[in-house]
């Protein structure tokens, strides 16, 4: 069995309550508070806060501490803009270098996220079988300078990607939109997939500031 540092599990328990929204945006994150009802020292909190405010999630303010992060639609905008583009490059190198073993793992991954939504499984795993999928696709371009830009942009985009899927018909769209990626990356049809991880982008950006809106 594997044991995570404390440091690291701290961070996960306060990472998933940000994200399901038990931690609210705005509200501050008290250290003895946080210590007291985890039941740790301040030193892994304060450490678990450092790696939240790497990932956005958390904001560190001059004499206030720390507060969850607000989502803005000025975040929003900055990351999927980079992100778009950085991704429509990917997906044409992937058509170009993946072999078939990329390709089964990506379907594989697509496959995975088709069942959680099926099932109305976790939030968190579905955001996981997400990522997966477009992770496939980064590894599939054999190009590992780009892979770490967008693993660091997927990192910021995790909070966005978490509001999207919390819409029951978001969820089944993304299915189709995977299917139909997947295959025209195994056909190796550049343009298709180019068009295709484009509008699933542009659709994501939309459901995103849809689900801000109604907040």
């Amino acid at each position: 069995m594997e044991y995570l540092p404390l440091r690291e599990v701290v961070f996960l328990t306060l990472r998933k309550k940000i994200l399901k929204g038990e931690l609210a945006p705005g509200e501050r994150l008290m250290e003895v508070q946080l210590a007291e009802k985890l039941g740790v020292s301040r030193t892994p909190i304060r450490e678990a806060m450092r790696m939240l405010e790497k990932e956005g999630l958390v904001v560190m303010r001059p004499r206030r501490g720390a507060q969850v992060a607000q989502i803005s639609l000025r975040d929003l905008n900055d990351v999927l803009e980079v992100r778009k583009t950085l991704e429509m490059l990917a997906i044409r190198k992937a058509c170009a270098r993946m072999k078939s073993s990329d390709i089964a793992a990506m379907k594989q991954a697509a496959g995975r996220f088709e069942k959680l939504v099926a099932s109305d499984g976790e939030l968190t795993e579905m955001a996981e079988a997400d990522e997966s999928f477009h992770q496939s696709i980064y590894e599939g371009a054999r190009n590992a300078r780009l892979t770490q830009i967008l693993e660091n942009l997927r990192e910021q985009m995790y909070r966005f990607r978490f509001e999207y899927l919390k819409d029951e018909n978001i969820r089944r769209s993304l299915v189709e939109e995977h299917r139909a990626i997947a295959a025209a990356v195994e056909g190796k049809n550049e343009e298709e997939a180019i068009r295709l991880i484009a509008r699933h982008i542009n659709n994501q950006w939309k459901a995103i500031y849809i689900s801000l809106q109604d907040e």
